[in-house]
């Protein structure tokens, strides 16, 4: 029986699934960003709504974990992506509890934009996990819809920087790259008029994107006591199945009618200056 107090540990990958994996991160979407996890060139040579042959702008919108491992060698691989603003979707709470603050890197601006503020105490964590593990589909969801209620005004400084500086590319990232990430970058991508199939096989790829940094997430949840209690909510909490964002996309049609009726009731973008 497993000890119940000790986080799981990622299970050794089968050496032919590894070739697999390494042959995935280094092939586009993903791309390389030394000291940095699940960088994706997101939505990059998909259709767009209308028809003809117009495709998403490739090398404009990446999307990331955290950044506070970057080497040098990872800054001159962003600046060399023409990547001049980093929006981090992290509250101060986990920036300050995992500390792994930003660095400063000259030439970029880093934007803190913080989405899901509550949730970070110990109770409120366990509650959550709790809930991960009896149904992670309705979690995942519920947990979604309110970014997309309560992250707006963080969703609202990355669409004015897509409308305003059309050809300075940017990147969007949070711990994983993968929640609140993930929501955001359904949202720029709805909103040009990519494919649901597309939409959701993007999410999808995170499971792959964060495997290099499995072992250390592992450590990182070993100190604590509430992940180290409920390890089925912990894995589920790791999950990026295509179904779930299905399920996103269908809801914002459903409740606002779709992309343009979410904007246009959560989010503000004001002429330009």
């Amino acid at each position: 029986m497993a000890d119940p107090t000790t986080t799981p540990t990622p299970p050794s990958v089968p050496s032919t699934l590894a070739s697999t994996i390494a042959s995935t991160l280094d092939s586009p979407p993903f791309v390389r960003i030394e000291g940095v996890f699940n960088v994706r060139d997101f939505g990059a040579g998909h259709a767009v709504a209308g028809g003809g042959a117009a495709k998403v702008k490739p090398l404009f919108l990446f999307r990331s974990g955290e950044f506070s491992h970057i080497t040098e060698r990872g800054i001159e691989q962003l600046r060399a992506l023409g990547i001049r603003k980093v929006f981090d979707l992290r509250v101060d709470t986990e920036i300050a509890k995992y500390q792994t603050a930003n660095r400063a890197i000259e030439g970029v601006e880093m934007v803190r934009a913080p989405v899901l503020q509550e949730g970070w105490e110990p109770s409120e964590i366990a509650k959550r996990l709790k809930e991960f593990e009896d149904n992670p589909h309705d979690t995942f969801l519920t947990i979604y819809r309110h970014v997309l209620e309560h992250g707006n005004s963080s969703l609202e400084q990355v669409l004015i920087h897509l409308r305003d500086h059309p050809d300075q590319p940017c990147l969007i990232h949070c711990t994983a790259g993968k929640d609140r990430t993930g929501v955001f970058a359904a949202v720029v991508l709805m909103l040009l008029g990519v494919r649901d199939e597309d939409i959701t096989a993007d999410y999808a790829l995170t499971e792959i994107g964060m495997q290099p940094i499995l072992p250390m997430l592992a450590q990182r949840l070993q100190k604590e006591a509430v992940f180290r209690e409920n390890c089925a909510g912990t894995l589920n909490m790791g999950s990026s199945r295509p179904r779930l964002m299905q399920a996103l996309l269908d809801f914002v049609r459903r409740e606002y009618g779709g992309v343009e009726g979410y904007l246009t009731k959560y989010i503000y973008l004001p002429h330009r200056r």
